[in-house]
């Protein structure tokens, strides 16, 4: 969407705070033991005490409030009863949520302790690709500059990027224009950033895959099971001279 009043701005900053503490809730709260589902649950909850409803439950009908993803899945893991959280796993939780026609998400990757130290630095470079992409958004750039900034990062760090995985517009709905925002550089790439649009910008590293496969249950995005996959994701308006990060947390 390109926001077009003072209610739209508001709308999305709302929303985009609910799902910002959302996940910042649930990344507090996870730990080895509990089911994915059990953690989905919480962060369901949560939207519900703030009056928002699940992005995915409502557009796709998705089988969960959230997506929660471990090691070789890359995104759009389905929570699940009977798969337990274990130490050393590679977690992604990915919250969207709606509240009064409004759309944002936001998602992030941790480690549960103990952690390698290359899985730390798959962290630190994924956080630092959002950073740079983020750090050329503004009105008339090209949009295929949000790929090269995050590709400059993973080489640096040396990592691949999951290339049929990208960003997206948002704001009316979970998925609008401008549709897939190449993680790497696409040259064919010729659209360029407007004026209030409302984008989210969300790269996604990996140890050594450059795609990703359907599960057999239509949801789980994965890569082979010798690879870990992380992600960032911020939602943000883009103003003439930066963009304004609408998913920004409160405090601890």
């Amino acid at each position: 969407m390109i926001i077009q009043s003072d209610a739209d701005l508001d709308g999305i900053k709302k929303i985009g705070k609910i799902v910002a503490n959302c996940l910042q809730y649930m990344m507090q709260k996870a730990e080895p033991g509990m089911t994915t589902k059990e953690l989905d649950d919480l962060g369901g909850a949560y939207l519900e005490r703030h009056g928002a409803r699940s992005g995915p439950k409502l557009v796709y009908n998705f089988p969960g409030f959230n997506c929660i993803s471990l090691n070789h899945e890359a995104a759009h893991g389905v929570p699940s009863a009977t798969k337990k959280i274990q130490m050393g796993d590679m977690l992604n939780i990915d919250v969207s949520a709606e509240l009064n026609g409004y759309y944002a998400d936001n998602g992030g990757s941790m480690i549960i302790p103990p952690g390698t130290k290359k899985d730390l630095l798959l962290l630190e470079a994924t956080k630092k690709a959002l950073e740079n992409a983020i750090s050329g958004v503004k009105a008339g750039a090209a949009i295929n500059q949000i790929g090269a900034n995050i590709e400059k990062i993973a080489d640096q760090y040396g990592f691949s990027i999951i290339e049929n995985l990208g960003s997206h517009g948002v704001g009316k709905s979970l998925h609008e224009e401008p549709e897939f925002i190449a993680g790497f550089y696409d040259k064919r790439d010729k659209r360029v950033l407007k004026e209030g649009h409302v984008i989210t910008i969300e790269p996604f590293l990996s140890t050594g895959a450059f795609g990703v496969d359907e599960e057999a249950d239509g949801w789980t995005l994965v890569t082979g099971k010798e690879h870990r996959t992380a992600q960032f994701e911020h939602t943000m308006v883009v103003l003439k001279d930066r963009a304004l990060i609408v998913t920004y947390p409160d405090p601890l």
